[in-house]
């Protein structure tokens, strides 16, 4: 009786912590975005990216503004660990003034409550654009400084806009040189006069990509009349075209490939303090019950190398991934340090690594 009192509170004692060590983590990119000043009556919606950290699915149960000015959106199914989901949310911009609000978003880590911030100034006219448009080439200032399209499959035409205010005491023509044969762009207005900002608008044509995977380029925001390109006015442009699964039937998704990595962020600013070059090892697993192909295994900045054992993986087998990350050659070029690989998982077609190496 006694050997079974012991072996019920050890039982239990496990139970205890299997369920402190196995749980959903929430972590936000941000806790606070300030908007800066924004235009009265121009309703402005902000991201929140949020990341599983934990080993258990992380779930947004609800999300809850402060006040009727904000309208939320948010992914409402569960987040498996590793993978990422999003808050988003629109300030209405009808008072005029500054402004604090927040977000709470209610789920089921520890802890149960967190508040989602954002600040700023609704102004009748924008007469500071360090916050909206933070990358200045020249007398032209930009809302971003590279740009990313959203996954994209073929036949789709996503498109991304560029906030241009003109600094200059002449009027200016917003135009991106350079532009490959996928990408379409046009701006509202055509002509900016001094102190007046536009938008242009960039459009993918998804049909015109070579291939699977991850297409980079580069554009060039024109200065003035007659501008070249170089460094500064230099624009990163990534596209990621990915394979379409929607046509296969519930069983063979039943039977489809499952891929599972032992690590999708690598901290290499240890290793890096030491040398001029770092590795490091991820093991890539088929969980699934048919066999796993790795089509595509592509890097985004040239800092970063990679070495695949294998492409083809059966059930239950694993590989081996080595990256190398190259110190000397992290600052030339503005792309983020990543690698991507396409899969036949129709869960996961898509896996990226993200590398932090300074």
């Amino acid at each position: 009786m006694q050997r079974m009192k012991r072996l019920m509170t050890l039982f239990y004692s496990l139970c205890v912590v299997l369920s402190a060590t196995a749980q959903a983590r929430f972590t936000s990119n941000t806790e606070l975005i300030n908007l800066g000043q924004i235009e009265w009556k121009h309703p402005k919606t902000v991201r929140y990216v949020i990341t599983n950290t934990g080993d258990k699915p992380l779930v947004l149960s609800e999300v809850e503004p402060d006040c009727e000015c904000s309208k939320v959106q948010w992914t409402q199914t569960p987040i498996a660990p590793g993978e990422k989901g999003e808050v988003a949310v629109t300030f209405d911009a009808q008072l005029l003034g500054r402004f604090q609000k927040s977000v709470a978003v209610m789920t089921n880590a520890e802890p149960y409550l967190v508040y989602l911030r954002l600040a700023g100034e609704v102004v009748a006219e924008i007469k500071d654009f360090t916050l909206t448009h933070p990358y200045q080439i020249g007398q032209i200032r930009i809302d971003q400084n590279s740009l990313e399209f959203p996954d994209v499959y073929r036949g789709e035409a996503p498109q991304l806009t560029l906030g241009v205010v003109n600094l200059s005491d002449r009027p200016y023509e917003p135009v991106l040189m350079h532009l490959p044969s996928y990408l379409e762009a046009t701006c509202k207005p055509t002509v900016l006069q001094q102190g007046e900002k536009g938008v242009m608008t960039i459009t993918l044509n998804s049909d015109r990509l070579a291939d699977l995977g991850l297409t980079q380029s580069s554009v060039y925001v024109a200065r003035f009349q007659g501008d070249k390109v170089s460094d500064e006015n230099e624009l990163p442009v990534s596209a990621i075209l990915l394979p379409d699964f929607s046509s296969l039937s519930p069983e063979a998704l039943e039977r489809a490939p499952l891929i599972h990595l032992s690590a999708e962020e690598l901290d290499m600013r240890s290793l890096l303090s030491k040398k001029q070059k770092a590795k490091q090892d991820i093991v890539v697993t088929n969980n699934g019950r048919s066999p796993l192909e790795i089509s595509k295994l592509q890097v985004f900045h040239p800092a970063v190398g990679v070495a695949l054992k294998k492409q083809l993986l059966q059930p239950g087998e694993s590989t081996r991934l080595r990256v190398t990350v190259d110190r000397r050659n992290i600052n030339k070029s503005r792309r983020p340090l990543r690698l991507l690989m396409i899969t036949n998982d129709p869960q996961h077609p898509k896996k990226e690594i993200n590398i932090q190496a300074k």
